[in-house]
């Protein structure tokens, strides 16, 4: 059994924003996987599926980002999930537009969706796939950045990037985590 989790916002006004890049992915994979999104409860929007005999699940939390720890606990004890058997897919401004980087384990790194989800889950050691953003510049607010939308030139570097958090999705439901690191770290 798998969790995957990408962080984000719910509502309108967060669409495809780089803070919600994880909940586009989630939306990438539920097509290609062909999981629904149709429950929402335990804090969250998921579906379950199957995988090459595998049971999946696909997960957005909508607490907002700053709890979003709370529906991955819910979830992961509502279906007996073990820690081993997630990933969570979030934005990180210390990485350029355009990579990904896969890790086993890690602090927050000032990212609150991942100090939430260090908190709720007990531990820092969980699979995640880190989705560059990017850091503004000019002054820009960080809050104003990340909630702000790609320009049109990093909107198609990120669409590729969407198709390679999939893939490396699909990988870890064959592979071990450790991998599919090897395998997609760029």
């Amino acid at each position: 059994m798998k969790l995957i989790i990408g962080l984000g916002n719910p509502g309108k006004q967060y669409d495809k924003t780089r803070h919600n890049i994880g909940f586009d992915i989630i939306d990438a994979l539920s097509e290609r996987l062909n999981i629904p999104l149709d429950n929402s409860k335990l804090k969250g929007l998921y579906g379950m599926g199957h995988v090459n005999g595998e049971k999946v699940f696909l997960l957005k939390p909508l607490t907002y980002m700053n709890l979003s720890g709370e529906s991955i606990r819910a979830v992961m004890d509502y279906y007996d999930i073990d820690l081993k058997d997630i990933v969570v897919i979030y934005d990180d401004l210390d990485l350029p537009v355009g990579k990904i980087r896969l890790r086993q384990k890690g602090s927050a790194g000032g990212h609150n969706g991942i100090k939430s989800t260090i908190a709720h889950v007990g531990s820092q050691e969980f699979n995640r796939i880190r989705v560059g953003v990017d850091r503004p510049s000019n002054g820009m607010k960080v809050t104003d950045y990340v909630l702000g939308r790609f320009t049109k030139e990093e909107q198609e570097v990120m669409d590729e990037v969407i198709n390679r958090c999939t893939k490396a999705c699909e990988a870890w439901l064959q592979q071990p985590f450790l991998q599919v690191m090897n395998d997609f770290n760029q």
